[in-house]
């Protein structure tokens, strides 16, 4: 397996975009690095990077050679996968494309869960903005994709695809708390913290108001969905959250979540698959497999 070392040194330098940075990764200098990369040019007859004062860009000759790579190193993960799960081992890399609703709380539980019962198994997770997760799948940078309100579905071959109730949080004493629901009217005379578009929530907060003429003016934007819900404490702040990204435990933050009614809009689509056509690893495929099954058992 020793050419593959080879093909993840052109591999490493492209994701970085810097010899020395992809030197320091690998564990070795960038001078050797630097040696192996002109071998690999002189072996193929052109160079494979443009060289800039800023550092490395693949060339077209690159990302010919790059899709190969990754192809390659995709293929002997799913052997490597084969094997183990043959032997007994369950063991395997598993890269997963997700989008920021589904890291805070859903993702961590669950890979908590899966290393243990198969400790062999590793992880790479990689949080993208609303679109790029999908593209991400197309070059096997990821295995799977777990994404709210995906943009390019004609690549995905879904496994779960499930519906997400939207809630607006706000303070224990926030004057809407002691309502069973809530419109989007009730909500634009209290100040708005609102994810940034072109994330899937906003979405649809944004089609729920538009279809009542309303547009939403946030006092406060951001792509932490962290920081919304936590100044919504002790303030009249409102923030908005879906249903696998709630706070287990509200009350410890003195916040409390009440659903939020779309008014006839569509609710936003959480949807789990892969690249349309690809047999996955065994690892990655027991794990879509996982994700599936909590995911309807969840929000079925």
């Amino acid at each position: 397996m020793r050419h593959l070392q080879v093909l993840k040194y052109v591999e490493k330098i492209a994701r970085t975009g810097s010899l020395r940075s992809a030197a320091e990764e690998l564990g070795i200098t960038a001078s050797a690095l630097n040696r192996r990369i002109l071998g690999i040019e002189e072996e193929l007859g052109v160079e494979i990077f443009e060289r800039h004062p800023a550092g490395l860009r693949p060339n077209t000759a690159g990302e010919t050679l790059l899709k190969h790579i990754r192809d390659q190193i995709a293929d002997m993960d799913q052997v490597k996968s084969r094997i183990a799960d043959l032997s007994g081992m369950r063991a395997g890399h598993i890269n997963i494309a997700t989008t920021r609703e589904v890291v805070q709380f859903f993702l961590p539980a669950l890979i908590k869960t899966h290393l243990a019962e198969f400790p062999a198994v590793t992880f790479g997770v990689n949080l993208h903005e609303r679109g790029e997760a999908e593209t991400s799948l197309l070059d096997n940078t990821n295995d799977i994709a777990i994404v709210f309100e995906p943009i390019r579905l004609k690549e995905l071959q879904i496994v779960y695809s499930g519906v997400q109730q939207v809630f607006c949080n706000m303070s224990v004493g926030h004057p809407l708390a002691s309502r069973d629901s809530l419109k989007i009217y009730d909500c634009i005379d209290f100040p708005l913290l609102l994810p940034k578009q072109p994330e899937g929530i906003r979405q649809v907060l944004d089609a729920t108001a538009g279809k009542i003429g309303i547009t939403l003016e946030p006092a406060l934007e951001s792509n932490s969905l962290d920081l919304l819900r936590l100044m919504s404490q002790d303030s009249q702040a409102l923030s908005f959250s879906l249903a696998i990204n709630l706070r287990p435990n509200l009350a410890k933050d003195r916040l409390v979540s009440v659903p939020l009614d779309l008014g006839g809009i569509p609710a936003g689509v959480l949807i789990a698959g892969h690249l349309r056509g690809r047999t996955l690893p065994v690892a990655a495929a027991r794990l879509l497999e996982t994700v599936n099954k909590s995911l309807s058992l969840q929000f079925s």
